[in-house]
């Protein structure tokens, strides 16, 4: 499958691990930016915002371990698709492009592999954005009763390897396009072209996507877990912008959040899901602000 191409970026592919390169994207100069992407979705995600940044900052766009063009490792063991690799894989990439110190963007999934980067490394992260995600521990505590519905993915593929993958291919389009259309509030956001790119590279992952979501399920609790327990906290400036989901799952996101640091820029915003795509004009500002702290 080609990957499309973000224009005036230069595409690399890195060695990470044994046996697994990154791709990403490359654009701009200046003090160096990560952007991490979510699901269902691939580095294309940032387009808009990469385009934005790029005047003043290097951005760096990889794909995740597991999803669109990079390499996609079978799931050998729960620390293959632990956030605790994903998280190593994007410090050695960036180091490998000459950046030993970043800005750290995430949305989702990527959000996800950018929290447990920045808390395993604190030296090389200089500040961390999330874009509407709870750390992996407070969001199976705020998923309960019905309301917890809204999360049926979750539950899907943490089973055990077999079902979630075998219902999943079975109607892939289908299950990748129904987060597409029920997350957005901006259809035109996602144009077709760019739908039709997620929903093939998703369809092409699905046992290393639901590898990444059977990790958060087990090994990726107890990464969490101990460092609550050891009282860690995250040690850079930190912005969350979160859609509003508390009143309905019956949170205080930002409370969550602050349970994790001191310094914290909690936001919440007006779009949907897909922010960076729906308002990357907003998702571009809070970049700059969080990268001259």
């Amino acid at each position: 499958m080609t990957t499309p191409s973000l224009p005036g970026f230069t595409e690399h592919r890195v060695r990470v691990d044994a046996g697994v390169t990154l791709h990403a994207a490359v654009g701009g100069a200046g003090s160096p930016v990560v952007l991490l992407h979510g699901f269902p979705q691939t580095h294309l995600m940032w387009r808009h915002v990469a385009a934005g940044l790029a005047a003043d900052h290097t951005v760096i766009c990889p794909d995740l371990r597991g999803y669109g063009a990079s390499d996609k490792p079978a799931e050998t063991g729960p620390d293959v698709y632990s956030k605790r690799t994903m998280a190593r894989d994007v410090v050695r990439l960036a180091a490998a492009l000459g950046h030993d110190r970043f800005t750290l963007v995430g949305h989702d999934r990527g959000a996800l592999v950018a929290f447990r980067a920045a808390m395993d490394h604190p030296d090389t992260v200089t500040g961390a954005l999330f874009l509407d995600v709870l750390p992996t521990l407070d969001m199976w505590d705020a998923l309960h009763g019905v309301s917890g519905a809204i999360g049926f993915h979750l539950y899907l593929m943490a089973q055990a390897p077999g079902l979630p993958e075998t219902m999943i291919q079975s109607s892939a389009d289908t299950f990748f396009a129904h987060f597409l259309d029920a997350w957005t509030k901006r259809p035109d956001a996602i144009p077709a072209e760019v739908r039709a790119h997620y929903l093939a590279a998703s369809a092409a992952a699905v046992p290393s996507i639901v590898a990444d979501y059977r990790a958060s399920a087990g090994v990726d609790v107890d990464h969490d877990t101990a460092d609550k327990e050891a009282g860690n906290r995250l040690a850079m400036p930190v912005t969350v912008l979160q859609q509003d989901w508390g009143a309905a799952l019956g949170y205080h996101a930002q409370s969550l959040w602050s349970s994790w640091t001191d310094d914290l820029e909690h936001r919440t915003v007006s779009c949907g899901h897909f922010m960076a795509e729906e308002d990357p004009r907003l998702i571009a500002d809070e970049i700059r602000a969080l990268a001259a702290r």
